[in-house]
């Protein structure tokens, strides 16, 4: 069922948050979502082809910070909204857009208050989380418009650090367990769970309908 979903949101990348917290520069946090070595654990086309066919279907890519995912799921033929609170992510997503000639058609921007997801209703099938849940206040409130932004079958994608001790992501006490993530979104609405803890080394992924 998942992998007929029409729409996708994908709610991206806890890394630009994090840094700011460590005082780095907007220069130093791009480079370190950009790094190389990143795809050795983000694993992001294993990632993309754990969603299914995307072709065709409509990406809200929310957190988005540099667009690391929005582009990968662009060039795989979705059409991608980049949406994220740093006007600074923003100008640089439209700017490698521009640069790669991808028309906006496929891949827009759009700027986010922090504490609303700015989802018309049933606007979307799919919310897609990277790395930012733990981030987000008043969740039950917050996730409660997620949920009225998704079409009727729409789900929610959340890939996150396992709540241990890691070489990368944030300290321990930062971090919710999937179980821990559940039991909040039942709260706001959601009713159907299912978590894949083997797909990626050091974050699971969690389907919530």
């Amino acid at each position: 069922m998942m992998r007929s979903i029409i729409f996708i949101i994908a709610l991206a990348l806890v890394q630009p948050l994090f840094a700011q917290e460590q005082g780095q520069s907007f220069e130093e946090m791009v480079k370190a979502l950009e790094r190389p070595d990143r795809a050795s654990w983000q694993k992001p086309d294993e990632v993309i082809k754990a969603l299914g066919p995307i072709k065709g279907i409509k990406i809200y890519d929310l957190g988005c910070g540099t667009g690391y995912f929005s582009f990968l799921l662009e060039k795989e033929g979705a059409n991608v909204i980049a949406a994220d609170v740093d006007d600074r992510f923003l100008g640089y997503v439209d700017s490698v857009r521009k640069a790669r000639g991808v028309s906006e058609k496929n891949l827009q921007t759009r700027k986010l208050p922090a504490d609303d997801p700015k989802l018309d209703k049933r606007e979307v099938n799919m919310v897609f989380m990277v790395n930012s849940y733990h981030h987000i206040e008043n969740r039950k409130a917050y996730f409660a418009k997620v949920k009225a932004g998704l079409k009727s079958q729409g789900y929610m994608v959340i890939i996150d650090y396992f709540k241990k001790e890691l070489p990368i992501g944030p300290p321990v006490s930062m971090k919710l367990s999937a179980e821990e993530i559940i039991r909040e979104l039942t709260l706001a609405g959601f009713t159907k769970f299912k978590v894949d803890d083997k797909l990626l080394p050091f974050q699971f992924v969690l389907y919530a309908l």
